[in-house]
């Protein structure tokens, strides 16, 4: 038997380049689930991933995409039976294990999670990493004390895939949203996803020297890092929390300052959806067929085929993709 799947491949020269291919099935590496993929989506890692960047791809040739939903076809764990739908999203899968780029996966038991009935394979895609990780950071925000009462909740790169599904979720929980965009089209998307205020990147991306600013946010969800992240905190009332999410604008924050940890007892919330243990995954992925609101999710989703995907990539890179990219691997 043989499947599709985008295969990525180093030449002799050092260059790397990705082909859609059929691929024989025992080609597929040693997991105990086999499931037939429905569909798959798009994170950055996955840019980087085609393009052979990042050094997250150890061995080639190598099959992208680190989330996945589908149809079990074949289980040596009695967890799992012939017809069950189920998700997988990290676990570096996509990076060091073959991923969700294609119409047949091979994984271990362990990574995957039943799918919650009222979620279809399709929209547990357009939900992704980036959902489960918007999802993650709003109950560690809950956690930490964080009601609608408080006030306003900033989402920083709101157009992107955690950003979007942050503010839908926000606003469907009661929150007032406000969110960061540098994308002068992206205003009315975000107010249709639930956003009241749209902040101009440009208002919090540059360093400040100051240890405090003036309170606003109750809390937030940071996709962003470097400078941002620091004023973001400079920013964050008494007794507020932020969900840190990613590193857009990079790993340093050089204006960073203790500050706001010490004076007004800020808190500062690392989220990984990478390594989550199983029993967080499916309460996570039970609030979010609660909690997200569906028709808004539809709004974030461009379709597209394997074999669109070269391209996505370097727009990924480049942050050029707006929402959510689902991709129809069977397409």
């Amino acid at each position: 038997m043989t499947f599709q799947a985008l295969l990525v491949e180093k030449g002799g020269d050092g260059a790397v380049s990705a082909s859609v291919q059929e691929i024989d099935d025992a080609r597929l590496p040693d997991g105990d689930v086999t499931v037939a993929v429905e569909y798959s989506t798009l994170n950055y890692k996955d840019g980087l991933c085609i393009n052979g960047k990042g050094g997250l791809v150890r061995s080639f040739p190598h099959v992208p995409g680190v989330d996945f939903a589908g149809t079990v076809e074949a289980s040596e764990d009695p967890r799992y039976r012939p017809g069950d739908r189920v998700v997988l999203t990290g676990w570096r899968v996509g990076e060091i294990w073959w991923g969700g780029f294609a119409t047949r996966a091979k994984v271990k038991a362990d990574w995957l999670v039943p799918l919650p009935d009222e979620l279809s394979t399709r929209q547990a895609m357009a939900i992704g990493t980036a959902g489960l990780t918007s999802m993650l950071s709003v109950i560690a925000l809950e956690k930490a004390g964080l009601s609608p009462l408080k006030g306003e909740v900033l989402v920083t790169g709101a157009a992107g895939g955690v950003g979007s599904v942050g503010v839908a979720l926000l606003a469907r929980l009661g929150y007032s949203v406000a969110a960061v965009t540098g994308r002068s089209d992206a205003a009315g998307y975000l107010r249709q996803l639930g956003a009241e205020t749209i902040v101009d990147r440009s208002e919090l991306s540059e360093a400040n020297s100051r240890p405090l600013e003036s309170e606003r946010w109750a809390g937030a969800i940071d996709a962003v890092g470097g400078d941002m992240l620091a004023r973001v905190l400079k920013q964050t009332k008494y007794g507020g929390a932020v969900a840190a999410v990613g590193l857009a604008a990079g790993a340093a924050v050089p204006s960073f300052t203790v500050i706001p940890f010490l004076l007004r007892g800020v808190s500062l919330l690392g989220i990984d959806s990478v390594m989550r243990p199983y029993e967080q995954r499916v309460d996570a992925w039970n609030r979010i067929a609660a909690d997200l609101p569906m028709e808004k999710l539809e709004a974030m989703v461009v379709e597209h085929r394997l074999s669109d995907l070269p391209e996505l990539a370097n727009r990924i890179l480049d942050g050029k993709v707006k929402g959510r990219v689902v991709i129809d691997v069977n397409a």
